[in-house]
């Protein structure tokens, strides 16, 4: 935020919920490993898990055939909505199956925006506040992580031989790492981009994310905005050191030109009317996650 799912099998959830499907066609473009893919059909699907909580809606993304590494992406603060549907489409046109849960499940069905370009922030904190909140809370996040988890190696699409990868935006990032710490051997990369949270601002604060490094398996990857570092210029330095003190170093990147929220399409613009959205700095950051996964989701 700124300054803040042929053939007929394919219709049939291994979990026995409804669906929805719609088969999608991603153009090629998109760099895979230097190299542009062909234009890939992909299976957009509307599906529900079960979780101690409750029921979560959820958006699960997959290439038209075969089985892949499965790919969990929480998103921002403002859930999930056609800008992240876009953004697990991108990837399975990659060739991974992604699961993309409301994470806001406890509060109702999503979406609860569907264009977050225009949202002030500040008009919206009262809203967006209790939503970030039914899933931060203590122990909410790691609940749902088994249960997403268990859901997409459920699918005939995810391949379980492969490890599960996981990405997260803004409040997100932080997710991400309580995702990994909680499924240590499954999640076998996370990528943080703009995470909100990573290091608690609270002294000796218990719950901080940074101090689950010792938990976490997971190769990781710090996308960090220049805004972000500039008011908390601490946090990745404690992330670094909590990372190689648990003998798996993360890559920690300071994105010097780039407003929290530049990864996201819909992203709303700063005070001033900057846009917050960086493509070419979206895109260099996609890069480095789909390296990661290539990489690590073995």
């Amino acid at each position: 935020m700124a300054n803040d799912p042929q053939d007929p099998k394919e219709n049939e959830s291994s979990s026995g919920l409804p669906r929805r499907d719609f088969i999608t066609s991603v153009a090629a473009g998109f760099a895979v490993a230097g190299s542009a893919s062909a234009a890939a059909s992909v299976v957009e699907t509307d599906v529900e898990i079960k979780t101690p909580d409750g029921t979560c809606d959820a958006a699960f993304i997959h290439p038209g055939g075969g089985s892949h590494p499965g790919v969990l992406i929480w998103t921002d603060a403002f859930g999930l909505r056609p800008s992240m549907r876009e953004m697990a489409k991108r990837l399975a046109a990659q060739g991974y199956s992604v699961l993309v849960p409301n994470p806001f499940y406890r509060m109702g069905k999503a979406p609860f925006w569907t264009d977050a370009s225009n949202i002030d922030f500040g008009k919206e904190r009262a809203k967006i506040g209790p939503l970030m909140g039914s899933v931060t809370m203590p122990g909410n996040a790691e609940k749902d992580a088994v249960a997403y988890i268990a859901f997409l190696d459920a699918q005939k699409q995810v391949n379980t031989k492969k490890k599960i990868g996981t990405q997260g935006y803004c409040m997100g990032g932080a997710l991400v790492m309580r995702t990994a710490a909680t499924v240590p051997d499954r999640v076998g990369a996370g990528g943080s981009f703009h995470g909100g949270g990573l290091v608690s601002t609270k002294p000796d604060d218990p719950n901080s994310p940074h101090l689950l490094a010792p938990k976490i398996k997971a190769k990781m990857y710090f996308g960090i905005a220049m805004s972000d570092d500039k008011t908390q210029p601490d946090a990745k330095d404690k992330l670094k050191e909590a990372f190689i003190a648990a003998g798996n170093p993360a890559e920690i990147e300071v994105y010097s030109t780039c407003f929290h929220g530049w990864c996201v399409s819909d992203m709303p613009k700063q005070q001033d009317g900057t846009p917050t959205y960086d493509k070419a700095e979206a895109d260099r950051a996609w890069g480095k996650l789909t390296a990661l996964y290539k990489g690590a989701l073995a």
